[in-house]
């Protein structure tokens, strides 16, 4: 089994991206199913197909689905949410705002995404292809069954056997307070195993790996830094960059020669943000890519000289690690240059630059606001030690 996911800043094309990696592996004799778990569905548009929230043929050995959230939502949710709104009329809490206490952030999506687990464990494909949401919900999502996992475990240590008894005692106790019911608890047990399942095959390295879908343009690259570090934060693979959209060479006349020289210039800060990482690139083509044909032709760009289907990349560029001497941020730089290190840090951006070489790396919250201590390089990787954050409003002394 092998999971890809896209993901990238909306409107960059990563779902073209997605579906195109999806149709050539599947022209490969890959069973290949491309799920989309993106709110607002474009996939079957960009397949030129009708799909709906269960596998769709849509060419040999590929199938297509856009996964409905709702409907993943009651499956896995509906007997424990019941259960929280019998609570709420208990505590008398006003009908709308029980309404919209039940609806807890992000949930729907992290349903979709459960269909992931039910997809891989099916046996009926080699290959998933996922279409994210984009990246702030996608980090969010991604990050969310560890999180949801402690909640309900948490909030819902009880025992069968234990609720059973407790049931007439907190029911006369409290006045009229229903613990849940052995379905409610068997629904949670549940959901809780799904999610760790879900993890797991999520931080696999070996199974799955993200791609991050880019533009040359300033914005989505600065969005697509912050969202590499948080993937390399939560423990998740990243294993190639696709650079979209970019102006050929021979784009030199007019208006299109002024975007391709700010192209140019963006390019250098993808390489030098990325590195090791393998960086792909697809040309802006002709017309827009809609159906089979053009997804062949992204495809032929994106994968000209790689399996799409491979581990393009083994381990993590970027790793935030607590040690004895403090917190450490290891960077994979693909060299061991003896030149000096000089290090220049401010607000959340950190510039480290090495000889002719250099890299802007977005700290994540563990990191920000400690003063950087030392770096050296330990094997083929820079090791970056940082201090204790100075406590706020502490008095400063005067000379």
């Amino acid at each position: 089994m092998r999971i890809l996911v896209y993901t990238g800043k909306g409107g960059v094309g990563k779902t073209s991206i997605a579906a195109a990696t999806a149709a050539r592996l599947a022209a490969r004799g890959q069973r290949t199913l491309v799920i989309s778990t993106d709110a607002a569905h474009s996939l079957a548009d960009a397949m030129d197909r009708p799909l709906g929230p269960d596998p769709t043929l849509v060419a040999p050995n590929l199938w297509g689905v856009e996964v409905d959230s709702l409907r993943e939502a009651e499956r896995n949710w509906g007997s424990i949410q019941r259960w929280f709104a019998s609570l709420l009329q208990w505590a008398k809490m006003n009908e709308v705002s029980a309404e919209e206490l039940l609806v807890f952030p992000g949930l729907e999506e992290l349903f979709s995404l459960l269909k992931i687990r039910e997809f891989a464990g099916s046996g009926d494909f080699d290959v998933l292809v996922v279409d994210c949401a984009p990246t702030g919900e996608t980090l969010r999502l991604l990050s969310y069954p560890a999180t949801m996992t402690w909640w309900l475990e948490k909030i819902f240590p009880w025992k069968k056997k234990a609720i059973k008894f407790a049931r007439p005692v907190v029911k006369v106790a409290a006045k009229g307070l229903e613990l849940p019911s052995d379905d409610v608890v068997d629904a949670i047990e549940l959901l809780c195993r799904h999610l760790a399942e879900l993890q797991t095959l999520l931080l696999n390295p070996a199974i799955t790996t993200v791609r991050i879908v880019l533009n040359p343009e300033k914005m989505v690259l600065a969005e697509s830094r912050r969202s590499f570090t948080y993937l390399n934060l939560f423990g998740f693979t990243t294993d190639a960059i696709i650079v979209n959209r970019a102006l050929p060479a021979e784009a030199t006349e007019g208006y299109l020669a002024q975007w391709r020289s700010i192209q140019a210039k963006y390019d250098e800060e993808i390489q030098a943000a990325f590195t090791p990482l393998p960086i792909l690139r697809v040309p802006m083509m002709q017309t827009e890519v809609v159906g089979l044909p053009m997804l062949d032709l992204v495809a032929n760009a994106a994968f000209s000289e790689v399996d799409p289907g491979a581990i393009l990349f083994e381990g993590r560029v970027e790793e935030v690690a607590k040690e004895e001497d403090g917190f450490v941020l290891y960077l994979a730089v693909g060299f061991a240059a003896k030149d000096d290190i000089n290090l220049t840090q401010r607000g959340d951006e950190l510039t480290v630059q090495v000889g002719w070489h250099k890299r802007k790396v977005i700290l994540p919250r563990t990191l920000m606001g400690r003063p950087v201590l030392g770096a050296k390089f330990a094997g083929q990787r820079l090791r970056i030690r940082f201090g204790e954050r100075a406590e706020v409003g502490a008095a400063t002394q005067e000379e």
